[in-house]
């Protein structure tokens, strides 16, 4: 794999920021499998959006995974941004991190890598935070994506209310004191009011030890009173790498990567 650290100016943030590439390369190396890359279709390979959870930055999936070597032998391009405490979110009393992730990233990835922009092609994963910011750019933007993946995710924000990251100056600062209910970062709403054909093919996974398990379970729930095909899975685990590192290579065995 080609890795690659890179920094760019965010029009939508009004500042520099961070992101980590990784593309496919023929060469593996020593002990690394994998071919060129998945078989390009139209403007470039297959893409996987990878994001982080509330504590971590860019370097976070290489740092506690083999995220490089499991995308390798998939021949998939990785695309992993920071976006700090956000919530995925235009911060009431910050910067606009969902502008950059949702619209202002995917044109520049398009303008300087070799990486595809068709849906079928196009895969958004990611933990905690992260997981849920995988599945709020999958129920807003549906077109956009043929799969997402939440692993551990905050799925429901409205359930969440009570909990240590939803009081205190994280959520005045996210949403100025507002409720989620009926906005873009409500998921569940947003499931129910979906039409289920519309939609990627989605995968949820969760420990049963996890503090996150219950809204997990809710979610689940709600995807099945609205007949919305979803890959899940509730096992032994915790909010912890370990879990997280066996989630991500399930995740690539189970994405539609075209043949």
């Amino acid at each position: 794999m080609i890795r690659m650290r890179t920094d760019i100016f965010a029009e939508s943030l009004g500042m520099g920021t961070s992101l980590t590439v990784l593309m496919p390369q023929a060469a593996a190396g020593i002990g690394m499998g994998g071919d060129d890359a998945a078989p390009a279709h139209g403007d470039g390979v297959p893409v996987l959006y990878l994001l982080h959870g509330l504590s971590d930055d860019c370097t976070i999936w290489e740092r506690r995974t083999s995220i490089e070597r499991y995308a390798s032998e998939k021949g998939i391009a990785v695309v992993m941004p920071q976006v700090g405490r956000s919530f995925y979110c235009d911060e009431a009393l910050g910067e606009a991190y969902w502008t950059y992730l949702s619209e202002e990233l995917p044109q520049l990835l398009a303008r300087t890598f070799r990486i595809s922009t068709a849906r079928e092609d196009t895969f958004v994963a990611g933990l905690s935070m992260g997981g849920f910011g995988a599945f709020k750019l999958a129920l807003n933007h549906p077109e956009r994506f043929a799969a997402a993946a939440s692993l551990s995710g905050v799925v429901d924000l409205v359930a969440l209310e009570g909990l240590d990251v939803h009081q205190g100056h994280l959520a005045e600062r996210i949403w100025g004191g507002k409720r989620p209910d009926g906005t873009q970062d409500d998921l569940v709403g947003l499931l129910r009011a979906a039409d289920p054909e519309s939609l990627p093919t989605l995968f949820l996974d969760c420990g049963t030890e996890d503090p996150l398990v219950m809204l997990n379970r809710g979610f689940i729930a709600a995807a099945e009173e609205k007949g919305v095909a979803m890959q899940s899975r509730l096992r032994p685990g915790n909010h912890t790498w370990d879990f997280w590192d066996t989630s991500i290579q399930d995740v690539l065995d189970w994405l539609p990567i075209r043949a």
